[in-house]
């Protein structure tokens, strides 16, 4: 079931109450008049994504209730907003879904005075290709996906996505349930392009992955790391923060980017469009920019944060978790990891045969 953030106690706020509180927050261009200002927000994102306790001090700052449901591929989130899900006002997005969600016009432009808590953003992360003007996004975190390895069940080396092949690793593997990542991951290892879309390549991915079908334990893109903490499997594909989490818990669990490259990836905020309390999602986007909110981020889900000032606050505040953050490859990626990553694209037409033959392989036919 999705989670839920408890209400708290609920004030009513005055527009320039709220503007006041959240650092030049206003009350946006929603469908709620300035004069009766919205007193709940529907957010819809990935599970284990957003600390409670940043939910919990915006409804104490706002006296906005949060509604928090969860999705677990971005697949879901794009079905649900093709099929006309309105009652959300805040969704997260990965890089290639804001293409496609812009394409529908299914975003509405976000009002940039209503967020000048923009400046905390790295200027490397303000116009990515996805969405140029930054017209629809604000940056959340971004990763890689790469392999995490428990070296005290594995000894010998791991470079490679091809290394997964070895017989040795017969159910021992956990997998993301993400079918452009691992096809991409199997092509990769052909020495073909990670968004091909030619049928044929797709076909050659589909006979390779029926030799790897033996050591895969599951797939699960909500939690790999805990089958890893459980000892279940041995090693996997996971997102970066997975492994960062992983590793806190158990140091020999390490993190590396294969040598046929690992994914890379950017998730945004982003308004749906109708959403009925575009003024609370503005809020909530101005608020969550803030170093405090971004410290509380990356302290529970340690992603890659693109907020600057979150990170100097973290140096401040928490030395010792700051230069966890930035000696480990999981959350600060040295040059040469990122060098090899590769990101998902839109498949547009292609699609249908990518679901085809994801659907097949994870049947086993």
């Amino acid at each position: 079931m999705p989670a839920r953030s408890s209400r708290r106690t609920m004030l009513r706020f005055s527009t320039l109450a709220m503007v006041g509180l959240l650092s030049g927050c206003g009350s946006g261009s929603g469908q709620t008049s300035p004069s009766e200002p919205s007193k709940e927000l529907n957010l819809y994102a990935w599970s284990e994504y957003i600390p409670k306790e940043m939910l919990t001090h915006f409804t104490q700052q706002t006296g906005i209730k949060v509604n928090y449901d969860t999705f677990s591929s971005n697949e879901e989130l794009l079905a649900k907003l093709q099929a006309g899900a309105t009652g959300y006002d805040l969704v997260i997005v990965s890089d290639y879904t804001v293409a496609i969600l812009r394409g529908q016009d299914q975003l509405e432009p976000l009002d940039k005075a209503q967020l000048p808590n923009l400046i905390n953003i790295d200027d490397a992360f303000k116009h990515p290709p996805y969405d140029p003007s930054s017209q629809f996004t604000v940056p959340y975190q971004w990763g890689t996906v790469g392999l995490a390895i428990n070296t005290d069940k594995i000894k010998q080396p791991i470079t490679r996505w091809a290394d997964l092949w070895n017989p040795a690793f017969k159910e021992k593997i956990v997998l993301l349930d993400d079918e452009f990542e691992v096809l991409g991951m199997v092509l990769q290892t052909l020495g073909l392009d990670k968004n091909t879309k030619d049928p044929k390549q797709l076909e050659a991915a589909k006979v390779k992955f029926a030799s790897l079908r033996p050591n895969i334990k599951l797939f699960d893109s909500d939690s790999p790391k805990t089958a890893l903490l459980a000892g279940e499997v041995a090693m996997g594909m996971v997102w970066n923060g997975e492994a960062a989490l992983a590793y806190r818990e158990n140091p020999k669990i390490i993190y590396i980017c294969p040598q046929e490259g690992c994914g890379i990836w950017h998730d945004s905020w982003a308004i749906p469009k109708g959403a009925p309390h575009q003024d609370a999602a503005l809020a909530f986007l101005n608020y969550s920019l803030t170093p405090e909110a971004g410290m509380l981020i990356t302290r529970e889900f340690p992603y890659s944060n693109p907020n600057k000032a979150a990170l100097n606050l973290l140096k401040i505040k928490d030395p010792k978790a700051y230069k966890v953050y930035m000696d480990s490859p999981s959350t600060n990626p040295p040059p040469a990891f990122i060098k090899a990553a590769k990101p998902v694209d839109e498949k547009g037409d292609a699609t249908p045969q990518w679901d085809r033959v994801w659907t097949e392989i994870k049947g086993g036919s």
